[in-house]
């Protein structure tokens, strides 16, 4: 996100801003500012004194602003961050009211209420309080007075998940960033059996990254190896089987996931066939099959088009059709929908024998 570049690189700079409030379903974002002020926006003799953490669940508003009221002992300034602000119950209601537009410009009505509280002291912040909010998986009432007083005046912002194919172009920034090279293949491993939990993400990579010497490469195999991915029976070769229409490959893979429903489970599987069939149909319907537009159209990197490619010459749009509707059938039968008591790897087995037949 460029906002957090922005912040962070302000940050490192000692721009500070006496409010920051964080929110959003991506908490990998909202745990990177927050961390980084809380371990150095004071020097270490500074933050004995002058450094809070507070836990939504444990304190309301009230607290909140009497703390940041607060002046700073013998520092510049004084930092106090609220963890878990998502569990604030003012919060959760739309708090200062936000009914009349003509509120973003007036001052904050001072009704009794913790939420006028907040839009109060947002109006008139202790300029030597560094507050911030860790607002996880959730966001404010766009109504509210509070919201408008963050957007118009202060650090605010609004984390989003990233999309599946977004994933591996964020793991590659995120591996140059810290000085080293990740393979192509080894992005997308990653992003496949990690999803879209950027702190996840992060704390394996960081695993990756320690027996390893500043420019070298994550490879595919170093991700197999330590990530827990067999290198026989994964999604990705179960996807390289089918595109093939190698019987004897897929069913090997299918009963090995079968075998270990734990590791394997249906849904992760029907996810990714659901993706890679999609991409082959977007393929057929894509008016321009040179590599770099049809990655770009299949929000792929273009070293996996020709598989793509491959793929499209054994499954024709017929094929396809038939297929989604096979993976919304098996889809509900997993849920427990008309699934007679067969076990999910049984329906797994099924599915995979009518999609090659």
């Amino acid at each position: 996100m460029k906002e957090v570049t922005q912040i962070l690189t302000d940050l490192k700079r000692r721009i500070f801003k006496p409010v920051y409030f964080l929110s959003g379903e991506e908490a990998y974002y909202i745990d990177l500012i927050s961390d980084y002020i809380e371990k150095n926006a004071l020097d270490e003799s500074e933050q004995e004194f002058n450094q809070t953490i507070l836990y939504g669940k444990d304190v309301d508003l009230a607290t909140i602003i009497g703390a940041a009221k607060r002046f700073p002992m013998m520092s510049e300034y004084q930092v106090v961050i609220v963890k878990e602000a998502q569990n604030l119950k003012e919060l959760g209601k739309s708090s200062g009211g936000g009914d009349d537009d003509d509120e973003d410009d007036a001052p904050a009505k001072k009704s009794s209420g913790a939420g006028n509280a907040l839009a109060a002291y947002l109006q008139q912040p202790q300029t030597s309080t560094i507050l911030v909010f860790c607002y996880k998986y959730k966001t404010l009432d766009k109504r509210s007075t509070v919201y408008k007083s963050l957007q118009k005046s202060h650090v605010f912002i609004e984390t989003k998940k990233l999309y599946d194919n977004q994933l591996p172009d964020w793991i590659t920034n995120f591996v140059q960033d810290k000085k080293f090279k990740i393979g192509v293949k080894a992005s997308f491993l990653l992003a496949e059996f990690l999803g879209n939990d950027l702190s996840k993400i992060s704390n394996e990579v960081e695993k990756l990254l320690i027996n390893l010497k500043e420019g070298d490469e994550i490879t595919a195999e170093l991700v197999m190896d330590n990530i827990g991915i067999s290198k026989e029976f994964n999604v990705f070769e179960l996807q390289d089987a089918l595109a093939k229409k190698d019987i004897l490959k897929a069913n090997r893979i299918i009963n090995y996931f079968s075998a270990n429903e734990k590791e394997h489970p249906a849904v992760m599987t029907l996810s990714s066939l659901y993706g890679y069939y999609s991409k082959i149909l977007l393929y057929h319907f894509s008016p321009d099959k040179s590599k770099f537009a049809v990655a770009q159209a299949l929000g792929v990197n273009p070293f996996f088009v020709d598989g793509y490619a491959k793929a499209a010459q054994n499954y024709g749009t017929a094929k396809l059709k038939a297929i989604f509707a096979y993976l919304k059938e098996y889809d509900l039968k997993t849920k427990g929908v008309d699934n007679s008591g067969v076990s999910n790897g049984e329906l797994m087995k099924e599915m995979i024998f009518k999609i090659l037949h």
